[in-house]
């Protein structure tokens, strides 16, 4: 694993003491990339007071008003959610999903995102990710502090790190193609959007459902750069012929 690929992503965070606690569990285990999207309180004194000795993984943290300028670069992603989701990517143990980004980090950026602490990733959010985690817990009870959730997998990414040998190769085909960046992925999808709209396939569906379930088919099937320019092509060959 190379720990300066891995970003922690928090979203929309409403307490700063949240964000030092965070940024403490990331030092704890060896990470020191964090990223918040458009959170309420921050810069604040509460969040450095909650810190601790981790005040320099605070000071580095990047600030984005949005999900996308998070993700640039990054070319595998994992959201936390303690709910099922019905359109969301498939599901993985946290042990699992560890294994999986210490493997990718080594020569390609990934991250993980968490939600609000009132109520998680939304599904839009989660249609960025290409799988979905979740932490078992207490079915009474399967509430967790998104600091707590923070420390768990940065543990779990610890260990994955630390031992190379356990790293089971579960990407078959990484190593040799590597996959498209987030960004080019967010490019086909507003191109694939834009064609939906112009031929007219998506005028009785529900526009936000159907893209939904055309980034759960592409997280999925992970594309690589060729692959997306490929379909990008054919697109654009549709799009000329539409006008």
């Amino acid at each position: 694993m190379n720990p300066d690929n891995v970003r922690i992503v928090l979203l929309g965070t409403t307490h700063p003491g949240n964000i030092g606690s965070a940024a403490r569990a990331m030092k704890t285990m060896g990470l020191s990339r964090l990223h918040l999207v458009a959170p309420l309180y921050y810069p604040d004194d509460r969040a450095q007071a909650t810190a601790g000795h981790a005040a320099d993984v605070l000071s580095a943290a990047l600030v984005h008003d949005d999900l996308h300028a998070a993700l640039l670069g990054t070319r595998l992603v994992f959201g936390l959610t303690a709910r099922v989701r019905r359109l969301a990517a498939a599901a993985l143990d946290v042990r699992s999903c560890a294994l999986r980004l210490a493997k990718v980090s080594t020569a390609s950026p990934v991250a993980l995102l968490f939600g609000r602490e009132d109520s998680g990733l939304t599904n839009a959010q989660l249609s960025h990710c290409h799988g979905v985690v979740h932490i078992p817990a207490n079915p009474t009870y399967p509430v967790l502090n998104v600091a707590a959730a923070v420390q768990i997998v940065c543990y779990e990414l610890f260990l994955a790190g630390g031992c190379p040998g356990s790293v089971r190769d579960e990407l078959p085909g990484a190593a040799h193609s590597p996959v498209a960046p987030m960004e080019e992925l967010e490019g086909l999808y507003c191109h694939l959007q834009r064609i939906i709209g112009a031929c007219g396939y998506a005028r009785h569906r529900p526009d936000t459902l159907l893209m939904q379930r055309l980034r759960r088919l592409f997280n999925r099937a992970r594309p690589e750069r060729a692959e997306i320019n490929l379909l990008r092509g054919i697109l654009t060959a549709i799009e000329r012929r539409l006008e």
